[in-house]
């Protein structure tokens, strides 16, 4: 009889454990869309973000270049295209008649956003044959520039690009010669 009680026990608390467990997987669920909720709303500010960054910048590309001897007119803005399964956007691309420079804008610019944009100038001419026969140069502008990462996209021949004020400047060191791609 004793061990009649303690399976009827035994039995009860199992099923009162799967209920537990039942309701600890829908928490858990509800949690993990949560979670990914708020993914999407930070990721959507983030972009933002980068669209105010962007809207401070671009009014002052032109000049910029032009007082550094580029003699850019023209900005296009979100330039994305697809070919043979290769995408990419930039950002910005100030342009001539002979030069391009495409601009990433950041509102904190890493060594990783460098990276990815010198990926990126690599196959700008590929899949825009229209800009082949440009001189190509690379920009990263940003709100927030660490000196590291300032530093390391000038070792790689990119400008960058930050505030002062309302005005754009490089922040480059005197002398800077950028890579053509």
């Amino acid at each position: 009889m004793e061990t009649d009680v303690s399976m009827a026990d035994v039995r009860r608390a199992l099923n009162e454990l799967a209920v537990q467990s039942k309701e600890t997987d829908r928490k858990m669920q509800e949690t993990d869309r949560l979670m990914k909720d708020i993914g999407r709303q930070l990721g959507g500010l983030g972009n933002r973000l980068g669209e105010f960054v962007e809207g401070i910048v671009r009014p002052g590309l032109v000049r910029l270049f032009q007082e550094r001897g580029i003699d850019v007119h023209r900005t296009l803005r979100d330039v994305s295209g697809d070919k043979n399964g290769v995408a990419l956007q930039v950002d910005l691309l100030v342009v001539n008649d002979t030069d391009a420079v495409a601009v990433e804008v950041k509102s904190k610019l890493t060594d990783r956003d460098v990276d990815e944009h010198l990926e990126r100038l690599g196959k700008l001419k590929i899949l825009f044959p229209e800009f082949a026969s440009k001189r190509l140069l690379g920009a990263m502008a940003g709100m927030v520039i660490p000196g590291d990462a300032a530093r390391y996209a000038e070792k790689c021949g990119v400008f960058v690009i930050g505030q002062k004020g309302e005005d754009a400047i490089f922040l480059n060191s005197a002398g800077f010669e950028p890579r053509v791609w």
